[in-house]
């Protein structure tokens, strides 16, 4: 008999869900080594990939801040105590510092995490959002402690720091490449994602890679009609319900510096 386990979906039938999604997702990228590790998260964490829980970048595995709430909830957190590190904070110059202790029992002693961020290692994109970005990592580096993962969160990785934001000229040259040879797609589905890039101001450069990501293929032009149409459903919906979400995310797409788990 198969045990189901934290919900209507048993172990070996989300290890199966989080292996088709992920070749789906990340091709002929995921390694034996990779697939071995992502049955550890599955079994072990019941990340599910789908749910955005991990991502695959640079060979190598990432956990979400939404996974690791997720997996805080499942597990009954007793709570997250967050507090800002005033002598490591220069709001002046955009620079904080949070403190962050998780709770996983009422009587547990807690485990601290710290979490910091200024413009020199956040992306471009989520400038004047240092503030969050310091908290939200602070409380993933708390949560990995609590719950003894060892892989890196997304968003505890610094934008690299020879990167910098795309010049208005090449913004504009990437954006006529997304809109007139980088998809085999519809004039009028180039058009609503130009529209989407446009309004919510994101970097055509990072949605070129997030889309390649997300289709699957090697490069946009291999992507088909239905790929596209299903991305482009997708960057409106998430731009809509949760930009910040969405920003990591894009954010996730600039050459990440080495960074160790705990």
């Amino acid at each position: 008999m198969v045990t189901m386990i934290e919900g209507s979906e048993s172990a070996p039938q989300l290890l199966r869900r989080n292996t088709r999604y992920a070749k789906l997702r990340w091709g002929s990228h995921l390694g034996p080594i990779a697939l071995q590790a992502l049955r550890v998260y599955s079994e072990d964490f019941r990340f599910c990939v789908a749910s955005g829980d991990l991502l695959f970048l640079d060979q190598r595995w990432y956990v979400t801040n939404s996974g690791l709430i997720r997996l805080a909830h499942r597990r009954h957190c007793a709570g997250i105590h967050v507090r800002p590190c005033v002598d490591f904070s220069d709001p002046a110059a955009s620079r904080w510092a949070f403190e962050a202790t998780v709770f996983k029992t009422p009587k547990c002693k807690g485990f601290v995490g710290f979490g910091d961020a200024d413009p020199s290692n956040v992306s471009p994109l989520v400038h004047g959002a240092e503030l969050r970005v310091a908290e939200t990592r602070a409380v993933n580096r708390a949560l990995r402690k609590a719950y003894g993962i060892g892989i890196c969160s997304v968003e505890e990785v610094g934008s690299s720091a020879t990167r910098t934001e795309p010049a208005p000229n090449k913004r504009r040259l990437a954006l006529q490449s997304v809109n007139r040879n980088g998809w085999k797609a519809e004039p009028r589905l180039r058009d609503r994602l130009c529209q989407l890039i446009r309004q919510h101001r994101l970097d055509p450069v990072l949605v070129k890679s997030y889309a390649i990501d997300f289709c699957g293929t090697k490069t946009l032009k291999d992507a088909n009609r239905v790929q596209v149409e299903n991305f482009v459903n997708h960057l409106a919906d998430w731009a809509k319900t949760d930009k910040n979400a969405l920003l990591c995310r894009l954010n996730s797409y600039l050459q990440p510096q080495q960074a160790g788990a705990a």
